[in-house]
Protein backbone atom coordinates (compact mmCIF):
# COMPACT_ATOMS: atom_id res chain seq x y z
CA UNK A 1 0.00 0.00 0.00
CA UNK A 2 2.89 2.30 0.60
CA UNK A 3 3.94 1.77 -2.79
CA UNK A 4 1.01 2.96 -4.80
CA UNK A 5 0.66 5.93 -2.17
CA UNK A 6 4.10 6.39 -3.18
CA UNK A 7 3.48 6.53 -6.42
CA UNK A 8 0.25 8.56 -6.36
CA UNK A 9 1.39 11.09 -4.60
CA UNK A 10 4.86 11.39 -6.93
CA UNK A 11 2.36 11.31 -10.00
CA UNK A 12 0.73 14.01 -8.72
CA UNK A 13 3.35 16.29 -7.74
CA UNK A 14 4.72 15.97 -11.62
CA UNK A 15 1.55 16.95 -12.64
CA UNK A 16 0.68 19.44 -10.09
CA UNK A 17 3.74 21.52 -10.51
CA UNK A 18 4.07 20.46 -14.00
CA UNK A 19 0.95 21.70 -15.71
CA UNK A 20 0.26 23.73 -13.12
CA UNK A 21 3.86 25.73 -14.46
CA UNK A 22 2.01 26.09 -17.69
CA UNK A 23 -1.20 27.11 -16.32
CA UNK A 24 0.58 29.91 -14.76
CA UNK A 25 2.40 30.71 -17.43
CA UNK A 26 -0.97 31.34 -19.05
CA UNK A 27 -2.49 33.16 -16.34
CA UNK A 28 0.60 35.75 -16.05
CA UNK A 29 0.59 36.42 -19.81
CA UNK A 30 3.98 34.09 -20.14
CA UNK A 31 5.79 34.76 -16.63
CA UNK A 32 7.58 31.33 -16.80
CA UNK A 33 8.10 30.88 -20.94
CA UNK A 34 9.31 27.92 -22.34
CA UNK A 35 12.55 27.84 -20.47
CA UNK A 36 10.95 28.30 -17.05
CA UNK A 37 8.14 25.99 -17.71
CA UNK A 38 10.82 23.35 -18.96
CA UNK A 39 13.03 24.20 -15.54
CA UNK A 40 9.95 23.16 -13.64
CA UNK A 41 8.93 19.64 -14.85
CA UNK A 42 12.60 18.76 -14.84
CA UNK A 43 13.18 20.10 -10.86
CA UNK A 44 10.10 18.57 -10.16
CA UNK A 45 10.98 14.94 -11.59
CA UNK A 46 14.33 15.39 -9.92
CA UNK A 47 12.56 16.25 -6.34
CA UNK A 48 9.77 13.52 -6.91
CA UNK A 49 12.87 10.86 -7.86
CA UNK A 50 14.73 11.94 -4.77
CA UNK A 51 11.44 11.32 -2.57
CA UNK A 52 9.30 8.18 -3.45
CA UNK A 53 12.91 6.25 -5.27
CA UNK A 54 13.53 4.55 -2.01
CA UNK A 55 10.05 3.02 -1.31
CA UNK A 56 8.20 2.57 -4.84
CA UNK A 57 11.02 2.85 -7.10
CA UNK A 58 9.48 6.09 -8.32
CA UNK A 59 8.33 4.93 -11.61
CA UNK A 60 5.75 8.13 -11.62
CA UNK A 61 5.34 6.82 -15.23
CA UNK A 62 3.07 3.92 -16.82
CA UNK A 63 5.34 3.80 -19.67
CA UNK A 64 8.37 3.34 -16.63
CA UNK A 65 6.14 0.70 -15.35
CA UNK A 66 5.45 -0.91 -18.26
CA UNK A 67 8.99 -1.10 -19.82
CA UNK A 68 10.59 -2.56 -16.45
CA UNK A 69 7.45 -4.74 -16.46
CA UNK A 70 8.68 -6.28 -19.87
CA UNK A 71 12.33 -6.27 -19.21
CA UNK A 72 11.32 -8.30 -16.27
CA UNK A 73 13.15 -6.38 -13.69
CA UNK A 74 9.39 -5.60 -12.10
CA UNK A 75 6.65 -7.66 -11.18
CA UNK A 76 3.81 -8.19 -14.03
CA UNK A 77 1.22 -8.75 -11.38
CA UNK A 78 1.97 -5.20 -9.59
CA UNK A 79 2.07 -3.18 -13.37
CA UNK A 80 -1.61 -2.57 -13.16
CA UNK A 81 -1.86 -1.61 -9.44
CA UNK A 82 0.93 0.90 -10.09
CA UNK A 83 -0.68 2.13 -13.14
CA UNK A 84 -3.51 2.82 -11.27
CA UNK A 85 -2.00 4.52 -8.71
CA UNK A 86 -0.05 7.22 -10.88
CA UNK A 87 -3.83 7.94 -12.99
CA UNK A 88 -4.98 8.76 -9.70
CA UNK A 89 -2.50 10.52 -8.50
CA UNK A 90 -2.67 12.62 -12.08
CA UNK A 91 -6.12 12.73 -12.15
CA UNK A 92 -6.54 14.80 -8.67
CA UNK A 93 -3.34 17.13 -9.57
CA UNK A 94 -5.41 18.51 -12.75
CA UNK A 95 -8.67 18.36 -10.68
CA UNK A 96 -6.80 20.62 -8.44
CA UNK A 97 -5.52 22.69 -10.86
CA UNK A 98 -9.15 23.16 -12.31
CA UNK A 99 -10.06 24.48 -9.10
CA UNK A 100 -7.29 27.06 -8.73
CA UNK A 101 -7.59 28.34 -12.43
CA UNK A 102 -11.39 27.36 -13.66
CA UNK A 103 -10.63 30.10 -16.46
CA UNK A 104 -8.26 27.73 -18.04
CA UNK A 105 -9.69 25.55 -20.51
CA UNK A 106 -6.59 23.49 -21.15
CA UNK A 107 -4.99 23.00 -18.03
CA UNK A 108 -1.69 22.17 -19.29
CA UNK A 109 -3.01 19.42 -21.58
CA UNK A 110 -0.09 18.45 -24.20
CA UNK A 111 -1.01 19.23 -27.99
CA UNK A 112 1.25 19.56 -31.21
CA UNK A 113 2.13 22.17 -32.44
CA UNK A 114 3.13 20.68 -35.76
CA UNK A 115 1.83 17.78 -37.64
CA UNK A 116 0.63 14.33 -35.72
CA UNK A 117 3.36 12.35 -37.08
CA UNK A 118 5.69 15.01 -35.88
CA UNK A 119 4.39 14.87 -32.29
CA UNK A 120 4.97 11.11 -32.38
CA UNK A 121 7.94 10.86 -33.77
CA UNK A 122 9.43 13.35 -31.72
CA UNK A 123 7.43 11.92 -28.21
CA UNK A 124 8.87 8.33 -29.08
CA UNK A 125 12.68 9.82 -29.48
CA UNK A 126 12.54 11.76 -26.08
CA UNK A 127 10.91 8.92 -24.22
CA UNK A 128 13.14 6.50 -25.35
CA UNK A 129 16.34 8.42 -24.36
CA UNK A 130 14.25 9.29 -20.80
CA UNK A 131 13.75 5.33 -20.36
CA UNK A 132 17.46 4.75 -21.26
CA UNK A 133 18.98 7.07 -19.02
CA UNK A 134 16.37 5.40 -15.79
CA UNK A 135 17.55 1.64 -17.28
CA UNK A 136 21.63 3.50 -17.08
CA UNK A 137 20.76 5.53 -13.84
CA UNK A 138 19.73 2.21 -11.79
CA UNK A 139 23.65 1.52 -11.75
CA UNK A 140 24.67 4.95 -10.19
CA UNK A 141 25.08 5.03 -6.23
CA UNK A 142 23.56 7.88 -5.20
CA UNK A 143 20.06 8.54 -5.50
CA UNK A 144 21.18 12.43 -5.96
CA UNK A 145 22.93 11.35 -8.97
CA UNK A 146 20.06 9.02 -10.18
CA UNK A 147 17.38 12.18 -9.49
CA UNK A 148 19.78 14.79 -11.00
CA UNK A 149 20.31 12.82 -14.05
CA UNK A 150 17.05 11.70 -14.77
CA UNK A 151 15.26 15.50 -14.38
CA UNK A 152 17.96 16.98 -16.44
CA UNK A 153 16.95 14.46 -19.34
CA UNK A 154 12.99 15.78 -18.69
CA UNK A 155 14.59 19.35 -19.20
CA UNK A 156 16.46 18.57 -21.79
CA UNK A 157 13.25 17.16 -23.40
CA UNK A 158 11.13 19.98 -22.43
CA UNK A 159 13.15 22.27 -23.87
CA UNK A 160 14.11 20.52 -27.38
CA UNK A 161 10.37 19.36 -28.02
CA UNK A 162 8.10 21.37 -25.57
CA UNK A 163 7.57 24.08 -28.32
CA UNK A 164 6.37 21.44 -30.87
CA UNK A 165 5.22 18.23 -29.43
CA UNK A 166 4.57 19.58 -25.74
CA UNK A 167 7.28 16.63 -24.45
CA UNK A 168 5.02 14.59 -22.40
CA UNK A 169 7.38 11.82 -22.36
CA UNK A 170 4.46 10.03 -19.72
CA UNK A 171 0.67 8.93 -20.09
CA UNK A 172 -0.39 9.58 -17.05
CA UNK A 173 1.19 13.40 -17.39
CA UNK A 174 -1.58 13.89 -20.64
CA UNK A 175 -4.44 11.71 -19.81
CA UNK A 176 -5.09 13.38 -16.54
CA UNK A 177 -5.30 17.38 -18.11
CA UNK A 178 -7.24 15.60 -21.09
CA UNK A 179 -9.84 13.87 -19.22
CA UNK A 180 -10.27 17.01 -16.34
CA UNK A 181 -10.26 19.60 -19.29
CA UNK A 182 -12.17 17.43 -22.37
CA UNK A 183 -8.84 18.25 -24.24
CA UNK A 184 -9.00 15.01 -26.27
CA UNK A 185 -7.21 16.76 -29.34
CA UNK A 186 -4.75 13.81 -30.25
CA UNK A 187 -4.13 11.82 -27.38
CA UNK A 188 -3.86 9.10 -29.36
CA UNK A 189 -0.39 10.11 -29.56
CA UNK A 190 0.42 10.71 -25.53
CA UNK A 191 -0.74 7.51 -25.37
CA UNK A 192 0.91 5.53 -27.77
CA UNK A 193 4.05 7.23 -28.60
CA UNK A 194 6.03 7.46 -24.85
CA UNK A 195 5.11 3.81 -24.57
CA UNK A 196 6.92 2.95 -27.91
CA UNK A 197 9.47 4.75 -26.79
CA UNK A 198 9.91 3.16 -23.47
CA UNK A 199 9.45 -0.49 -24.64
CA UNK A 200 12.04 0.61 -27.08
CA UNK A 201 14.53 1.21 -24.86
CA UNK A 202 13.37 -1.54 -22.55
CA UNK A 203 14.64 -4.04 -25.75
CA UNK A 204 17.81 -2.23 -26.92
CA UNK A 205 19.32 -1.22 -23.66
CA UNK A 206 20.04 -4.88 -22.17
CA UNK A 207 21.43 -5.69 -25.76
CA UNK A 208 23.69 -2.34 -25.35
CA UNK A 209 25.29 -3.71 -21.40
Amino acid sequence: MKKLASEALGTFGIVFYGTGSIAVDVASGGALGTLGIAVVFGLVVAAMVMLFAPVSGAHLNPAVSITLAMTGSFGLKNLLPYVMAQLTGAIAASLTLSLLFPEDAMLGSTVPSGSALQAFVLEVLITFFLVMTILAASELPSRIQVAALIGSVVLLGALFAGPVCGASMNPARSLAPALVSGQWQHLWIYMLAPVTGGVAAGLIFPKLR
